[in-house]
């Protein structure tokens, strides 16, 4: 069959609807998965083309998939850190949703509370089991969609739920059902993507979807979830482990719109990143992100990775305020006690800081020559020395300035005496067996201890 792709502006042919291929036996890809060794990365060499959407944004699991890994929140946490949420999101609303559990008291309370605030964006919505008392909260809390489950993979198909592919399909399509007869949006949850057989099972279940949703005017959303982070993004890779072949998959032959496909990957390979953002270049309008990217296991996408990529890609911030990612951090650490490992892009105390002398010297002449881009005016935080065995005199120096804020007639340059005496003591300290990294109130004390005229100085100067 023909037809006119207004997107394309070309002819497409469309002459294969896929269909269930209910085998009796689990497909496992035991040459790709055998379990016994480092899961393997094949090619067949077949490339899909290019095609991101108009708008692209993200959603957050912050509240749901991140609050399994973490202590849980109170109330009065969850609100503060949506509205940082909104903040960062900007006017446009580029992190458009965030998810919330409704199962306990407390879980139902941080829903209240944010809503009252009365924000258009994130919007919020739920997660929840399919069962009609789940649905029943979702109506009584006012929310308009909600994430339902459906594991997609035969590994949970045969082996967790002991069912066929035929049953599966047959309970989710049920449960979607019930969702649309409550009025609710279903998110659906295609657990275990990466290990489902996708032209077996993906494709015709999503087609079924499709169905659904012209029939009830509801636009049904699927949820690509890279489950274990098996995705891979490398030219001419073969399914179900590649990302850009799903993405292409459920948008050309299911024909899910770009705007009801969404990207949930988690960290287990290192790509939790890179996945994302070429869901985003072959067709997926959202990726879901969690703060700090804590969630199961290695954790969820990083969403402060993802709204510095959607700078990346569209040369713009859309309103978003980046200052709020600081922030963010910030909470976590003094509020939640979270620790967050200090050389964390964008996030730890320590990214954009320097222990090297050759890089303080570049930084004192010109920090654009060592910092990835103007930290402060962005996400207000400066760039950073740390003084060790190899920071040298330009450390120092630049650590100096930095800290006692002082303006550029008043700043010290590395030949200063000063400068001279405090390397020569930390020298000494590295050279008694010292391995750890000079703290800002030693430093600080240093100053003091060497010169306390030019201490107090440094002090007005820096007012």
């Amino acid at each position: 069959m023909l037809e006119f792709d207004k997107s394309k502006n070309l002819l497409v042919h469309k002459s294969y609807n896929y269909t269930l291929q209910d085998v009796p036996e689990p497909q496992l890809y035991r040459d790709i998965f055998d379990y016994k060794s480092i899961p393997r990365i094949t090619f067949n060499f077949r490339n899909v083309p290019m095609s991101p959407s108009e708008n692209i944004w993200i959603t957050d699991t912050s509240f749901r998939d991140g609050q399994q890994s973490t202590a849980p929140y109170t109330v009065e946490q969850i609100v503060e850190l949506f509205k940082l949420l909104h903040r960062l999101g900007g006017p446009k609303g580029i992190i458009r949703q965030s998810e919330f559990f409704l199962y306990s008291e407390k879980d139902r309370k941080a829903v209240e509370k944010c809503l009252e605030l009365g924000y258009e964006f994130p919007e919020v919505t739920s997660w929840i089991r399919a069962n009609e008392k789940d649905f029943e909260l979702v109506k009584n809390m006012g929310l308009k969609e909600t994430g339902i489950l459906v594991s997609c993979s035969d590994y949970h198909i045969f082996k967790k739920m002991n069912l066929t592919r035929k049953q599966a399909m047959d309970k989710y399509l049920g449960i979607v059902k019930a969702a649309l007869e409550h009025g609710i949006t279903p998110r659906c949850h295609f657990e275990d993507i990466t290990r489902a057989d996708i032209y077996g099972f993906v494709i015709p279940f999503a087609t079924e979807l499709m169905k659904l949703a012209k029939e009830s005017g509801i636009p049904i959303k699927i949820r690509m979830c890279d489950t274990m982070g098996f995705g891979v993004s490398y030219p001419g890779t073969t399914l179900p482990r590649c990302v850009q072949g799903i993405v292409y998959g459920l948008n050309h032959h299911a024909g899910v719109p770009s705007e009801q496909l969404e990207w949930h990957g988690h960290n287990d390979f290192y790509k939790v990143v890179t996945n994302a953002a070429t869901a985003w270049l072959y067709g997926c309008s959202a990726v879901n992100c969690s703060m700090l990217g804590i969630g199961e296991r290695t954790g969820n996408c990083p969403l402060e990775a993802m709204v510095i990529e959607y700078c990346s890609l569209r040369g713009t911030t859309d309103g978003m305020d980046l200052t709020a990612i600081t922030d963010i951090a910030e909470y976590f650490e003094n509020e939640l006690q979270y620790v967050i490992p200090p050389h964390t892009p964008f996030v730890g105390r320590s990214f954009n800081a320097t222990r090297a002398g050759i890089h303080a010297d570049g930084l004192m002449k010109d920090e654009e020559i060592y910092n990835i881009f103007d930290t402060k005016a962005i996400l207000n935080r400066p760039p950073r020395i740390s003084i060790s065995s190899t920071s040298g005199l330009a450390g120092i120096a630049f650590w100096i300035n930095d800290y006692y804020q002082l303006p550029p007639e008043h700043r010290v340059e590395k030949n200063d005496p000063l400068v001279a005496e405090m390397k020569k003591i930390t020298d000494e300290q590295y050279a008694h067996g010292r391995n750890t990294i000079m703290g800002d109130n030693e430093l600080d004390n240093l100053v003091r201890m060497i010169d306390k005229k030019r201490y107090k100085e440094f002090l007005i100067y820096g007012q």
